[in-house]
């Protein structure tokens, strides 16, 4: 009994020796990847900052020097400033609607089995992997031209005028262009979280005699709520940055009916050679990314808290 009491005693006065956590070590080993992707984005915003406030044009680079907040004064002075936010939120959120509203309705339908599906599946996310620039080319010649395009031989077939989309509704048919690579995205998010959704949920609410649209209303909507706000927010952020489809379709035309707030800098910077201006446009751009980024992010927290408070 005395040596065990002693045995018991000594393991209890002398501890195993306490594991290395492994969250110094791992951060090490991100700290290299993490400070160059720091240096990845700071070296560019700090270069436009300060470039922001001074006066430098590429045709006279020897005339420099300060003039601190006018070129932000001279940028909302532009005429051409306001129309291109206004034409920046009327191609976000119309695209927004339109890439969700699709995407949510091909969900719907590609939750149900029919021949076929598989392929048919594939050919709705095609448009998702197609390059920006080729996207617009495709529209611009082969589908919107008022010659010989896909319109135009339907126009034609039934005895109608066919119209130049891209010279009468410039913005619209930019916002269908891009609508169209965005609306697989949106599908797939969508699909993903309605395949997720127990379905003894939708049986009970049939057997309970409730019809699809009362299911569709009550059980599935709620559902995918915390998908349809994802979509809303990377699709938002990326939309801020349109401008291949811009520029190979209108090129921001006719005028500036096209322009948005990517175009107005590319246009300022690398047109009319001023970097001060087109600069100043670029921390307005950021600074209005980061505005939209922290609602975006709140609105989908407070989703993914009320989905685990219930």
């Amino acid at each position: 009994m005395t040596n065990q009491a002693i045995e018991v005693s000594t393991a209890e006065d002398c501890p195993a020796a306490t594991p290395e956590r492994p969250g110094i070590t791992a951060k090490l080993l991100l700290s290299p990847s993490v400070a160059l992707l720091g240096l990845w984005m700071i070296v560019p915003l700090v270069m436009t900052l300060y470039f922001s406030v001074i006066r430098y044009n590429l045709l006279n680079p020897e005339q420099t020097g300060f003039v601190w907040f006018e070129n932000y004064r001279y940028l909302l002075d532009d005429p051409a400033f306001w129309p291109a936010i206004g034409h920046t939120v009327v191609l976000i959120g119309s695209v927004l609607l339109i890439s969700v509203i699709a995407g949510l309705l091909l969900a719907v339908l590609f939750d149900q089995k029919f021949p076929g599906r598989g392929i048919a599946r594939l050919l709705v996310i095609a448009p998702f992997f197609v390059m920006p620039t080729v996207s617009a080319l495709i529209w611009k010649n082969m589908i919107l031209h008022p010659v010989y395009g896909l319109w135009a031989h339907i126009f034609h077939f039934f005895g109608a005028t066919p119209i130049d989309w891209l010279a009468d509704y410039p913005l619209w048919s930019i916002i269908v262009i891009v609508a169209w690579q965005w609306i697989p995205f949106a599908f797939l998010i969508l699909l993903t979280a309605l395949q997720s959704l127990d379905q003894d949920q939708r049986e009970a609410a049939q057997l309970d005699g409730a019809g699809p649209i009362r299911i569709f209303v009550s059980i599935t909507l709620p559902h995918l709520r915390r998908a349809i706000a994802v979509v809303v927010m990377i699709e938002s952020i990326f939309l801020l940055s349109v401008f291949a489809e811009i520029f190979t379709a209108t090129a921001g035309g006719p005028g500036t009916e096209t322009t948005n707030l990517t175009y107005l800098v590319y246009a300022i910077g690398l047109q009319q050679f001023d970097i001060g201006i087109a600069s100043a446009g670029g921390v307005i751009a950021v600074v209005l990314a980061n505005i939209v980024s922290f609602f975006l992010v709140r609105m989908l927290a407070k989703n993914l808290r009320g989905e685990y408070d219930q």
